[in-house]
Parts: structure tokens; C-alpha cells; sequence
């Protein structure tokens, strides 16, 4: 039975350290007596002491676990863990897989995309988009608005990262920030955590380091004037322009 959803939906869905404690579990060895049952997974994971683990084969933060966290109803690494083992058959984990892309970061190289590569990074960031949903349901399901806030931002910080620096991405990514920005004044979304203003004001941060490496990148920057923006953010980038 293959689990509805993978190791990027683990990656990307899950907080950084819970993630990294549950490959190291992954890692060591310790998702023991693994086997499917009924609708998920089964497994014992040596912990402090061993936990009976279970996860839903459709939903991979919904299981159960001895834990205190898992009592608490909060996602714990023994069930991510486990989630990992369902997607992976058992495999070890690549350097990729295991890479966690939590924060905008220039790749500081210089290139332009093919016209395939742009359009396969257009549809990757529409794709990561559909996370950031506007906000519309009971309080109690307020945690998993966040964490789909954040899967959304974790999506694109990845896919922002590793692009070459020009004026062509650079104009792809002020894009990128204007229906973010449409989304956060016009769609209901509840930001008030701030993921979505904190993913925004990084890739400001990286702009600047484009036109930096790239002096061409400032003309990106001129479709910014007369934008209203939420909050502003793109100021400092239009006085990149000006100069």
C-alpha cells in the first residue's frame, strides 16, 4: 500500500526539528516490526522506551503514538518517522531528501533559465501557492491553516533558492511577490504569524542581492511603481531602481 503522500509533503509540512529527530530515528534504525494495517501503518519506534506507533496512509499527521506528544495530539517525530518508513519502502535517504529548505537563500550564480526550466518553475510555484489559502473555517482547525501557510512558504523558499540570479528571474520572482501580495490584501488570508510576510520580506533580502550580483536586475524592479502594496515591502527595492 503506497501512502497518498511523499517525502516532500513530509519535508515541507513538518517543522524543521521534529523532522530532522524523525530521519534520525529513521536513520538509526529504530522504526521496528513495521506493517501495514488497515487504512496505515504500524510500527514500534525505539524511543526513550518503545512507542506503538500508527499513521493514516492519506493524512500522515494523523496516527496515533504513546508519547506524551502523541497523547497530547500534537505531531511527534515517532509518527513522522514512520510516515518516512511508509514513503521510503525502507531506502536510505539522499542528501537531497534529507536537505531542509527553510529560508530564502541567493544561489549566487548567474544564468538565465531555458524556456522549458521557466516553465516548470512557474508551474512549481503555482503549485506551492495553492497552500497559501485563505482562512475560512472554525478555530479549531486554526494549527493546520499554519502548518499549510508554512508548507506553502517552505515549497517556495526551496524553489526561490535555487534559481540562477538575472534579470529574468528576478523579474519572475517580483511576480511571484506582487500575487503573494494580492493574496495576502484580497483573499482572507490570515497572516498572523507572519510566514507569509516573513517569506516576502527574505525574498526582498535576496532581490537586493541579485541586483548586487546583477546591476541588470534593478530594471525587474520597475514594475513595482505606483503597486500599492500590504505592507510596503517594496520600497527599498524600487530605490534600487531609481539609482
Amino acid at each position: 500500500m503506497q501512502p497518498k503522500y511523499d517525502l516532500d509533503k513530509i519535508k515541507f509540512a513538518t517543522d524543521g526539528p521534529t523532522f530532522e529527530k524523525a530521519v534520525d530515528l529513521y536513520e538509526k534504525g529504530k522504526v521496528t516490526q513495521f506493517k501495514e494495517e488497515l487504512n496505515g501503518f504500524f510500527a514500534i519506534v525505539l524511543g526513550t522506551k518503545p512507542y506503538k506507533v500508527y499513521v493514516d496512509n492519506r493524512h500522515y499527521d494523523q496516527g496515533d503514538c504513546e508519547c506524551y506528544l502523541g497523547q497530547n495530539d500534537t505531531l511527534c517525530k515517532h509518527m513522522v518517522a514512520v510516515a518516512i518508513r511508509a514513503v521510503t519502502g525502507g531506502k536510505p535517504l539522499s542528501d537531497e531528501n534529507k536537505r531542509l529548505v527553510t529560508q530564502v537563500t541567493c544561489s549566487g550564480k548567474l544564468g538565465e533559465l531555458s524556456k522549458n526550466e521557466l516553465s516548470v518553475v512557474k508551474k512549481s510555484i503555482t503549485g506551492a501557492m495553492k497552500y497559501i489559502k485563505p482562512y475560512n473555517g472554525p478555530s479549531r482547525i486554526w494549527f493546520s491553516y499554519q502548518s499549510s501557510l508554512s508548507e506553502g512558504c517552505n515549497r517556495l523558499a526551496k524553489i526561490v533558492s535555487e534559481l540562477p540570479v538575472s534579470e529574468q528571474t528576478a523579474k519572475l520572482l517580483v511576480d511571484m511577490l506582487l500575487r503573494l501580495d494580492n493574496k495576502l490584501c484580497r483573499s482572507g488570508i490570515d497572516d498572523s504569524d507572519g510566514t507569509v510576510g516573513g517569506f516576502i520580506e527574505e525574498t526582498v533580502q535576496m532581490l537586493k542581492e541579485y541586483s548586487k550580483l546583477d546591476p541588470f536586475c534593478a530594471k525587474a524592479f520597475n514594475e513595482l511603481k505606483d503597486k500599492e502594496t500590504c505592507f510596503g515591502w517594496e520600497e527599498p527595492l524600487l530605490d534600487i531602481g531609481h539609482h
